[in-house]
Parts: C-alpha cells; sequence; structure tokens
C-alpha cells in the first residue's frame, strides 16, 4: 500500500508517520494479497487541541473510509484502524453470503465494482450553484449490494444500477434508520 499522509495544523513527523503506516499495514492480513491501494490520511489540529484523522482506501471492488475526532492524535488513529478492520469483515460477511448463495464469486465480485458518490450541490444567496461534481461507471449489483456500498462510503443514497431490471435505481437512508429504494420507470 502506498501512504499519501497529510497534515493541515500539524506537522506530520517521522514518528506520526511511522505509527500510521504501521496501524494502517495491520489491516493487510485480512486481504490473501496486498492490495496495490493508496492511502490517503488526512490528520488535523484545532485550536482546542482536538485531533481528527480521515483515511481513505479506494480499491478496485471496496472504498474503505472512515474518520475519528479525539484529544490524542494516537488514539484516533487507533480508533479509526478499528472501525476499517471492522468494515472490511462486515464486507468479507456479506461477500461470502453472497457467494454462498450465488455460487459465483466472480458474480458478485463484478457486482460490487462501484463507484463514488454522486454530485454535491449548495444553495448559496437563492442561487443554485454545481460545487463539485464526479463521475463514475454504474455498474449492475442488487439493492443490497447497493446498501452495503452506501454504508461503506458513509453516504445516506447511492445511485446504481439494478441487475434485474438494468434501470438505475438509488437507495437512500430513512430519518427512521431504514432503508428506501427509488426505481426509474
Amino acid at each position: 500500500m502506498n501512504y499519501n499522509i497529510r497534515g493541515e495544523n500539524i506537522e506530520v513527523t517521522p514518528a506520526i508517520r511511522d505509527y500510521v503506516e504501521k496501524k494502517i499495514a495491520k489491516l493487510e492480513r485480512y486481504f490473501t494479497e496486498t492490495p496495490d491501494a493508496n492511502v490517503h490520511v488526512n490528520l488535523k489540529t484545532y485550536n482546542n487541541n482536538r485531533s481528527k484523522v480521515e483515511v481513505t482506501i479506494p480499491m478496485p471492488n471496496l472504498v474503505l473510509r472512515a474518520e475519528e475526532d479525539h484529544d490524542d492524535m494516537y488514539a484516533a488513529i487507533d480508533l479509526i484502524t478499528d472501525k476499517l478492520e471492522r468494515q472490511i469483515r462486515k464486507h468479507k460477511t456479506k461477500v461470502n453470503r453472497k457467494f454462498r448463495e450465488k455460487g459465483n464469486l466472480t458474480a458478485v465480485f463484478a457486482a460490487l465494482e462501484n463507484e463514488t458518490d454522486a454530485p454535491e450541490v449548495e444553495e448559496e444567496d437563492n442561487e443554485l450553484e454545481v460545487v463539485r461534481q464526479k463521475s463514475f461507471d454504474l455498474k449492475p449489483m442488487d439493492s443490497e449490494e447497493a446498501i452495503l456500498q452506501m454504508n461503506m462510503l458513509g453516504h445516506s443514497f447511492y445511485v446504481f444500477t439494478n441487475a434485474e431490471s438494468n434501470l438505475t435505481n438509488v437507495v437512500y437512508k430513512r430519518k427512521d434508520g431504514r432503508y428506501g429504494l427509488i426505481e426509474a420507470q
């Protein structure tokens, strides 16, 4: 894994760099071969001495992302590693379940290739202005796989191609904590 560690209001010392790399490297044990992934780490400190750590690891079949606020930078790194570990275990459990149900691992991995999120729109002085735009391929998958990807990314909605109907669908998290599905006609 290649590390891109960036600090805001903090100098990334060799000790911090080594600690981050050592902790994130422990995640490699969950993969049969070391993933060729770029690990993006943002370390921030605020005036109130709080630290925020953000880690994003984009991979072909999955995007791991977590963030953590804490008074101690090293504790935040430990906590974020735990979060990423839980995400990997949850993902592997879902993939294994799909494998058992469908009996075709290739189809499962093909269905899980995605990604990223939709454009964000921000309203400013009663004018609508697109402040960020992203492009992505809509990979065929079912709604359960789309919900998994949405949760992995930490978003409240996810756009995907429904594998059965071949139409664009959206899954979203409702205020009551359950999920909704919007199907195009």
